[in-house]
C-alpha cells in the first residue's frame, strides 16, 4: 500500500473517530439537557406551590389611643384598602380614622335624640267659697272647691343609648344599632375613592337606608338583636332583658314615583323559647333563627314562613360545665362558630337528615389555648375568623381546612373588640386598656392543608365529610372545595380503563404482526397502525363525545355483546379454519390468514348490534341504562369511562403496538431458528423464546402507553362528563388532573389559592408519571439482565 493511501486511511479513520466523539458528546449533552429541563420544570412547579404551605404570621403596623376619645367601641371595621377604619362608640358617635396613625378623618353623631310629647300633670285650682244670694232673696253658702285641671302636653328631647351593633349585610357595610328604647337604627358606611391632584383620597360616607328614624321592635331595651334585609322583607329578632324571644318583620314596597322604600310593620311575635335567651342570630336568606342561652342551649327555628315560625331543634352546643362566651356566623351566614368559657371553639351548621329535614350538627373543633374568648369576628369573604381572649391573645382560624393558623399574645390587657379587613390582610384589636392596635396579617392561603387536599372534609350543607373538587360557583358566599383526591382518582381510573382496552389488542396485534404475519402484509399493516398515532387527540375527543357516546348509549347491549362475543367468534373461526381440509388452507398463503378474519369480525359485529335491540326490548323493557338504575342502582352517564376506554385506548394502541412490535420483531433470528430446529412449535417458540427476550421492550411499550394515558387531556375532557367524582363504575364519568388544569387555568387569578392549587395538580401529575417511569425503568433493567443471556 502506498504512502498516500495510508495517509488517506488515517485521515478517514481520524474523521470517523471525530464524528463518533461528536455524536457521543451530542447525545450526552442532549440527555443532560432533557434532565435539566425536567429539573427546571420541577423547580418551577415547587416554586409556585411552596408559598401555600408557609405558616400564617402577623406583624405590628401601628398602635395608638382610641381615636375620637376614650369611649369604648361597640363595633370596629376597616374598609377595602385597609387605610381607613371606623368605630361606633358607646356614647353614640361614629369615628372614621386613619389606620396608619389613628388620626380622625371624620366624626359624626348618630341621631339618637328623639323629641317626644310628654303629659305633665297640673295642680288643682281652688275656688273660694262665700255667700250667694238667690233670685228669691235666699242667701246660700257656697263651699270652697278644688278643681282638677287637664294635663299639659309639652315636647322634650330624649337621649337614647346604643346598646349593641350587629351586621345586617357585611358585604354592603349595613349595620343595625340596637337602642335603649327597644328600637333599631339601620346605618350604612361607604367609602368614596377620588383622585384630586393625582392623590388617592378615601372619603367616608354615612347613610341611613331607611331614614334617621329608628324602627320599633320592643317596648324596652334588648339584650341582643339580629337584623336581616332581604328583597321584600326586613326582619328583626331580639332577646329581651328577661330572656324572651321576639320576632318582627317589615314588608318593603318601593314607590314608583321617587323609588323610595316604604316599610309596613307586621305584628310583633313572641316566640316560645325553652330557656332564657341571651343571643339571637338569623341567616341572610331569612331561613333560620338561632336563639342561644348563656348555658349553651340553642333553639333552632324555621322562619321561612315568617308569619308562623316554628322550632325544629334544641341542642346543647358547648362542653358540659362551661358557659357560652361568643357566637358568630362565618362568611355566608350558614355556619356558626361558638366559643365556650374553657377556650374551645366549635363549628355547627344545618344538615339534611334521612327524612330531608334540617338538623344542626357539630362539625369540628378548633385548638385554642384555654381562656375566656371576649371577641369573635369573621372574615367577610372566606371561612376564616379571629378570636380575642382575656389574656390578650389573638387567634386566627380557618374552618374548611380545620386549621388553627395563629395563636399569639399581642397585648397585656383583654382584647375587647376586633375587626378584620375585607381582604383579610389587616386586623384591628382594641384592648380593655383603651388602646387600638393594627396588625398586618400574612395569611394568603388558609384553605390549604394536607388533610383538606387529600382527606375527607365536611363542607357546608353536605350530609357527611367528602372528597370534593369545586373551585368556583356563581355566588360570593361559596365555600371552595379543593380536594385533589377525585382528580388523581380520575387520572388513574381513565388510564386503567384505557389500558384495559388497549393492552390486549396492541400486544396481541404486535405478536401476530411481528411473528405470524406475512412480510408483505406486515409492510401494509404496521405503517397503517402507526399513522393512527398522528390523529389529533382533540379530533378523537370530539368524535368520542359527539358520536361514540350517544352510539354506545343507544346500543349498549350490542356494545356488551361485542366485548363478550367477538373473542368467542375469533376462537370459533380459528377452530373452524384448523378443521378445514388442507386443499382449502393451501390456497391462502402463509401469514395471510388474518385477512380472512376481517370480514368475519365485521359480519359478526353487525349481527351482534342487530340482535342487541330486540334483546334490550325483551329483557330490559327497551332501556338498559334505566333498568340498571332502577334495578341495580347503577347510574349511567352518557359520557363515561367506557367511552373514554374506547377513545383513549384507540389513541394509546399505536404507541404500544409500534414499540412492542419492534421489540418482538427485533429478537435475533438465530434464537428463533434454533428453537424451531429443536422441534418447538411456533407458539412454543413465541412463549419460551421470543416473549422473554422481548419482554423489556414490551414492558417499555406498556409503560409509555400508560404515561400517555395518564397525561391525556382532550379526550378525557370531551368524552366524559368532566365530573370530579370518586366512583370506579365504568358507567360514570371522571375528571383528571390534566383536564382540570386545562379547563380551569385560564379562569384562575394569578397568585390565588386556586391558581397555585392547579400548579400543585400539575406537580402531582409530574411526580406520578416520574414515579411510574422510574419503576418501569427499574423493572425493564431487571428483565434485560435476566433474559440477556438467552
Amino acid at each position: 500500500m502506498s504512502k498516500d493511501s495510508v495517509t488517506t486511511l488515517d485521515a478517514l479513520r481520524r474523521w470517523r473517530y471525530a464524528k463518533d466523539r461528536i455524536a457521543r458528546y451530542g447525545v450526552a449533552i442532549g440527555g443532560l439537557g432533557v434532565i435539566a429541563a425536567l429539573v427546571l420544570i420541577f423547580v418551577y412547579l415547587v416554586y409556585i406551590v411552596l408559598p401555600m404551605f408557609q405558616p400564617a404570621r402577623i406583624e405590628p403596623a401601628a398602635a395608638y389611643a382610641l381615636p375620637g376619645g376614650a369611649s369604648p367601641s361597640l363595633y370596629l371595621s376597616v374598609e377595602e384598602q385597609s387605610e381607613v377604619g371606623m368605630r361606633i362608640t358607646a356614647d353614640g358617635r361614629v369615628v372614621f380614622f386613619r389606620v396608619a396613625d389613628g388620626s380622625v378623618v371624620q366624626e359624626q353623631a348618630l341621631p339618637l335624640d328623639v323629641v317626644r310629647k310628654v303629659s305633665l300633670p297640673q295642680p288643682p285650682v281652688t275656688v273660694p267659697g262665700g255667700q250667694i244670694t238667690q233670685p228669691d232673696g235666699t242667701v246660700v253658702e257656697r263651699p270652697v272647691r278644688r278643681l282638677q285641671r287637664p294635663p299639659r302636653e309639652i315636647e322634650e328631647t330624649v337621649r337614647r343609648e346604643v346598646l349593641r351593633v350587629t351586621e345586617v349585610d357585611p358585604v354592603k357595610n349595613v349595620l343595625a344599632l340596637g337602642l335603649s328604647d327597644g328600637s333599631a337604627l339601620i346605618v350604612r358606611h361607604e367609602y368614596e375613592i377620588t383622585y384630586p391632584e393625582n392623590r388617592k383620597t378615601i372619603t367616608p360616607v354615612l347613610s341611613y337606608p331607611y331614614g334617621e328614624t329608628s324602627l320599633p321592635l320592643a317596648d324596652g331595651a334588648l339584650a341582643d338583636l339580629a337584623v336581616r334585609d332581604e328583597d321584600d322583607t326586613l326582619a328583626f329578632a331580639g332577646a329581651t332583658q328577661d330572656g324572651q324571644l321576639l320576632f318582627r318583620t317589615f314588608a318593603k314596597t318601593t314607590s314608583l314615583i321617587d323609588e323610595t322604600t316604604m316599610l309596613e310593620p307586621q305584628p310583633l311575635q313572641r316566640l316560645d323559647s325553652p330557656f332564657p335567651v341571651t343571643r339571637v342570630l338569623m341567616n341572610p336568606l331569612l331561613e333560620w333563627l338561632y336563639a342561644v342561652s348563656a348555658e349553651g342551649d340553642l333553639a333552632y327555628f324555621d322562619i321561612r314562613n315568617s308569619a308562623a315560625p316554628r322550632q325544629i331543634q334544641r341542642v346543647h352546643v358547648i362542653p358540659p360545665g362551661t358557659r357560652l362566651q361568643q357566637v358568630a356566623f362565618l362568611a355566608g351566614g350558614y355556619s356558626l362558630v361558638i366559643a365556650a368559657s374553657d377556650g374551645t371553639i366549635s363549628q355547627w351548621f344545618p344538615v339534611r337528615d334521612e327524612d330531608n329535614n334540617y338538623q344542626l350538627r357539630h362539625v369540628r373543633d378548633f385548638r385554642n389555648a384555654p381562656g375566656e374568648v371576649i371577641a369573635l369576628v369573621s372574615e367577610s369573604r372566606r371561612r376564616g375568623f379571629l378570636s380575642g381572649d382575656a389574656q390578650g391573645r389573638l387567634g386566627l382560624y380557618y374552618a374548611t381546612s380545620n386549621r388553627t393558623l395563629l395563636n399569639e399574645s399581642i397585648a397585656d390587657a383583654p382584647l375587647a373588640c376586633l375587626a378584620i379587613a375585607p381582604r383579610a390582610n389587616l386586623a384591628l384589636a382594641e384592648t380593655a386598656a383603651g388602646q387600638l392596635q393594627a396588625w398586618r396579617v400574612h395569611n394568603e392561603y388558609p384553605e390549604v392543608s394536607w388533610s383538606a387536599l387529600w382527606g375527607k372534609v365536611w363542607y357546608e350543607g353536605y350530609p357527611e365529610p367528602a372528597r370534593t373538587w369545586q373551585s368556583t360557583a356563581a355566588t360570593n358566599d361559596f365555600e371552595p372545595k379543593l380536594s385533589l383526591a377525585p382528580l388523581t382518582f380520575g387520572s388513574i381510573k381513565g388510564a386503567f380503563y384505557a389500558m384495559l382496552f388497549a393492552m390486549p389488542l396492541a400486544i396481541m396485534g404486535a405478536i401476530y404482526t411481528a411473528f405470524f404475519m406475512a412480510p408483505r402484509m406486515r409492510g401494509m399493516i404496521k405503517p397503517t397502525i402507526e399513522v393512527m398515532q398522528a390523529l389529533p387527540t382533540v379530533v378523537l375527543g370530539f368524535l368520542a363525545g359527539l358520536w361514540l357516546a350517544p352510539l354506545v348509549e343507544a346500543h349498549l347491549p350490542g356494545v356488551f355483546g361485542l366485548l363478550l362475543l367477538l373473542p368467542v367468534f375469533m376462537l370459533l373461526f380459528g377452530y373452524a379454519w384448523s378443521r378445514l381440509p388442507n386443499v382449502f388452507k393451501r390456497r391462502v398463503p402463509d401469514g395471510w390468514e388474518g385477512a380472512l378474519l376481517v370480514p368475519v369480525l365485521i359480519f359478526f359485529g353487525w349481527l351482534t348490534f342487530q340482535a342487541g335491540g330486540p334483546l334490550e326490548v325483551w329483557l330490559f323493557d327497551g332501556n338498559l341504562p334505566l333498568w340498571m338504575d332502577e334495578t341495580l342502582g347503577i347510574s349511567y352517564d352518557q359520557r363515561n369511562s367506557l367511552v373514554v376506554g374506547f377513545a383513549m385506548g384507540f389513541a394509546v394502541i399505536p404507541t404500544i403496538f409500534s414499540i412492542a412490535e419492534d421489540a418482538i420483531f427485533g429478537v435475533p433470528k438465530h434464537l428463533v431458528n434454533g428453537s424451531l430446529a429443536l422441534g418447538a412449535t411456533p407458539w412454543q417458540t413465541m412463549v419460551g423464546v421470543i416473549l422473554p427476550t422481548a419482554s423489556p421492550g414490551i414492558f417499555s411499550a406498556v409503560m409509555i402507553g400508560l404515561g400517555r394515558a395518564v397525561g391525556e387531556t382532550m379526550i378525557v375532557l370531551m368524552a366524559t362528563g368532566n365530573t370530579p367524582i370518586m366512583d370506579f363504575s365504568i358507567f360514570s364519568g371522571m375528571r383528571t388532573l390534566s383536564a382540570n388544569v386545562a379547563v380551569e387555568m385560564p379562569e384562575s387569578e394569578v397568585g390565588s389559592t386556586h391558581y397555585r392549587i392547579l400548579f400543585l395538580a400539575a406537580l402531582v401529575l409530574f411526580m406520578l408519571t416520574f414515579v411510574l417511569n422510574t419503576l418501569a425503568e427499574m423493572v425493564r433493567q431487571r428483565l434485560r439482565e435476566r433474559y440477556s443471556n438467552i
